[in-house]
């Protein structure tokens, strides 16, 4: 049982309170509970193992420095990347090439003094598979030969390409723009 500060006074609950929705926090003890911890080790150790992967091929196509490469001491099970070299086309052409596919992978500036650092980023959550890697893998090999075969011209800019921000705002532009 907690002692909540609630309205200028204290109450006795047995809820999580957040000032946000806890479902996933909560997912996440059932989770826990479910597996054990060995379990719950080894789930988040396949995502751990596959975000490796992914950066390692990732890596070795070339155009690409790794940010993040799915480091367990560096953070989460996740792949991020910047552009290197001199290529034809820019991150944002490649997520919208990448999203002709199926894939969800945007480009994005990073926040305040590094704005002007565009990366682009794949979270490996549970579901996502080696094998499902190696087929994104492939569709990104297959998007940079094809951007490298056909340079857009001009590249899409943030504004067209969409996507997340840092600002907590996103650009939607209105269909037909």
């Amino acid at each position: 049982m907690f002692q909540v500060s609630y309205l200028g006074g204290t109450e006795a609950t047995f809820s999580l309170n957040f000032s946000r929705p806890g479902g996933q926090v909560i997912s996440q003890y059932y989770d826990f509970v479910r597996l054990g911890r060995e379990g719950y080790r080894r789930v988040h150790g396949a995502q751990l193992e596959t975000a490796r992967h992914l950066a390692s091929r990732v890596a070795a196509m070339g155009p690409f420095e790794i940010i993040h490469g799915g480091d367990p001491d560096r953070g989460i099970s996740a792949v991020a990347w910047r552009m290197v070299g001199d290529e034809p086309f820019t991150l944002y052409d490649l997520a919208d090439r990448l999203r002709t596919r199926g894939w969800l992978v945007p480009a994005y500036p990073l926040p305040a003094d590094r704005q002007d650092e565009v990366i682009q980023r794949v979270l490996v959550r549970h579901g996502f598979s080696h094998d499902m890697a190696d087929l994104f893998l492939n569709d990104l090999e297959r998007a940079i030969e094809h951007l490298r075969g056909h340079p857009p011209t001009p590249s899409l800019t943030r504004d067209e390409a969409g996507g997340f921000n840092h600002g907590a705002g996103s650009t939607v532009l209105p269909p037909g723009t």
